[in-house]
């Protein structure tokens, strides 16, 4: 849960009054939510463990596992259903990548999905004797977004469809939905989308309005849903992601295929931010960082590489103590001009803690960037273990870790 803060926005962010039904909702979003630092690891509100001798399963796995294990705990690789490439899933296995990312369209259905995801569970990572499972993420959002289908798998309609729902059939539906991903194995959907893409933009919006993957026009339509989108995932126990913070509903131009997207219009005031703020409120355990720069918020990174954003923005002021992950740092032409090493260095340094790349080549000279870093930064190596703190932390509460 976010930290408690007055009604008076430290940025000024009026809460609007849907914003008081979100709490309702932490409820039962709290089961799976819980990926907060346990309470012997008091978080700072930059995010950082205050103390990491504390002796929860996490914290036990932690202390077990060698360097290139803890830093592998901060990578999501991809791994495409429909045609599972042995060798990227090997490359994963030998650099200890914690996470993976079913990627691409798959209608083999739910029976045949979770046959591969055991298979891939039963490759996870231990460390002396201690079994680290592996979160295993999709995009199943709905509409032109969904990844997963098949025998099984209910047909999800786009995210504005489902903004003209009732919040109560929305989480019952996303529970429904959700139930589907746990059978299939999948304990993580890097949903719902929290974006507000004003109906002037509409389609014009490169990356959400075009695929119709926003609840609606206004933060007075769009949080309530994704609130409720979060709390049926819980309900049926798989974890939800908001992104794309702190936004793409703006913007014109998609981070996946267009190099410097900038948003020019949102501030750290604008309504669109409570959505977030919202989301988090009700528990939200993942929130993914756009690979947009926001000019009005941090004009000279981009908001994966910003700490003004992840760290300030995200983590100070909206109180988020969860696990923040990266937009696609593979593939998307929006990072491609930043070396390899830098890209995850730089996600790193600026408060993330979840790397994902859709092509897994890529990792070996990201974690060897990263450990690179380690012996040169005290501070970044403080930085690392608290985000793998998160991680495992994540992980324990979906029964991911075992301590025997």
């Amino acid at each position: 849960m976010a930290l408690h803060r007055s009604p008076a926005h430290p940025f000024g962010i009026k809460r609007p009054v849907w914003f008081a039904s979100s709490l309702a909702l932490s409820l039962a979003v709290a089961g799976v939510a819980g990926v907060q630092i346990s309470q012997a690891a008091i978080i700072d509100p930059s995010g950082t463990p205050k103390n990491l001798a504390a002796n929860t399963c996490a914290d036990r796995t932690f202390r077990a596992m060698t360097v290139p294990q803890r830093v592998g705990q901060l990578f999501m690789g991809s791994v495409t259903p429909s045609a599972p490439d042995s060798t990227r899933i090997e490359l994963m296995r030998k650099y200890h990548v914690g996470s993976v990312f079913l990627a691409g369209r798959s209608s083999a259905g739910t029976t045949a999905t979770n046959t591969l995801v055991q298979g891939l569970q039963a490759k996870a990572d231990s460390a002396a004797g201690h079994r680290v499972g592996l979160l295993v993420s999709t995009d199943q959002e709905g509409g032109q977004v969904q990844v997963l289908s098949g025998p099984g798998f209910s047909t999800i309609p786009s995210a504005l469809t489902q903004g003209s729902w009732t919040t109560s059939k929305l989480r019952d539906e996303a529970a429904v939905w959700a139930k589907e991903l746990r059978a299939a194995g999948v304990n993580l959907n890097l949903a719902p989308v929290a974006d507000v893409v004003p109906e002037s933009l509409g389609r014009a919006n490169a990356p959400i309005g075009r695929y119709d993957r926003e609840f609606g026009h206004t933060a007075a339509t769009v949080a309530p849903h994704s609130d409720a989108f979060l709390a049926g995932s819980a309900q049926s126990g798989v974890m939800a992601t908001l992104k794309h913070f702190p936004g793409l509903g703006y913007v014109r131009d998609n981070t996946d295929t267009t190099a410097n997207v900038v948003d020019t219009v949102t501030t750290s005031e604008s309504a669109s931010i409570t959505t977030f703020e919202s989301g988090i409120k009700a528990g939200a355990p993942f929130v993914m960082i756009s690979s947009a720069t926001y000019s009005k918020i941090d004009p000279t990174h981009r908001a994966a590489f910003s700490s003004t954003v992840i760290q300030g923005l995200l983590r100070k002021t909206l109180g988020f103590k969860g696990v923040v992950v990266s937009d696609d740092l593979g593939n998307a032409v929006a990072v491609k001009a930043v070396p390899a090493g830098d890209r995850a260095v730089k996600f790193l340094s600026a408060g993330g803690d979840l790397v994902l790349t859709v092509e897994p080549k890529l990792i070996p000279a990201m974690t060897q960037a990263v450990q690179g870093r380690m012996t040169q930064s005290a501070t970044f190596r403080a930085q690392v273990d608290a985000s793998v703190h998160r991680v495992l932390n994540a992980k324990q509460k979906a029964g991911l870790l075992s301590c025997g």
